[in-house]
């Protein structure tokens, strides 16, 4: 996998937190530039872990499923991406509103958010391990961005809201779908 697909990938895996984060940036009374970059930390360092983790869970069977990685990254890139572009659409038909009553945002709350939308880069661990790639340049790349892009919409969220969130998943979304078809592609075809 390529320098360039990495970034699309660790693009597409940020959007995830980016659209929570613009989430917080609405919703919370203490979103203050301790929280913003609180935040953006936990994001990007959860973003950087997952894949690492999956990678070593990956690593373990990688022998066993080389022959069918194409497959995997096909299917788990495109669950991933599809899963989030449908949710984005869900939510553009049905716009949730803020559901904190104007509460603080705690640690807990974000240790959480953090996990559940690292969930996803977890998968594309494994399929990383599939494809021999080198992980601490992938994890890298997606914490940074991820951290980088964390940051951005916390501060869309404090001046725009709901403008950007739904938005911000679909490009994911569409970016990790593509990369799937791509893997697939140059392995079956090219």
């Amino acid at each position: 996998m390529g320098s360039i697909t990495i970034l699309f990938t660790s693009l597409g895996l940020s959007m995830d937190a980016c659209a929570v984060s613009i989430s917080n940036g609405m919703c919370y009374d203490n979103f203050n530039k301790k929280q913003i970059i609180s935040t953006a930390a936990a994001f990007g360092f959860f973003q950087a872990f997952m894949p690492v983790l999956g990678f070593f869970i990956g690593s373990t069977f990688s022998d066993t499923i080389a022959s069918l990685d194409h497959w995997i990254a096909l299917i788990l890139l495109g669950y991933i991406g599809s899963k989030m572009i449908v949710d984005a659409l869900r939510e553009l038909k049905n716009p949730e509103v803020c559901l904190t009553d104007n509460r603080d945002l705690t640690p807990k709350t974000l240790l959480l958010q953090a996990i559940a939308t690292s969930i996803d880069a977890l998968a594309v661990g494994v399929g990383f391990a599939v494809m021999k790639v080198n992980i601490i340049a992938a994890a890298l790349s997606i914490g940074i961005i991820t951290f980088f892009n964390s940051l951005l919409g916390c501060h869309l969220g404090k001046k725009f809201g709901q403008l950007f969130k739904q938005r911000a998943e679909i490009l994911g979304g569409i970016i990790l779908v593509s990369i799937g078809v791509k893997i697939f592609i140059e392995h079956t075809i090219l």
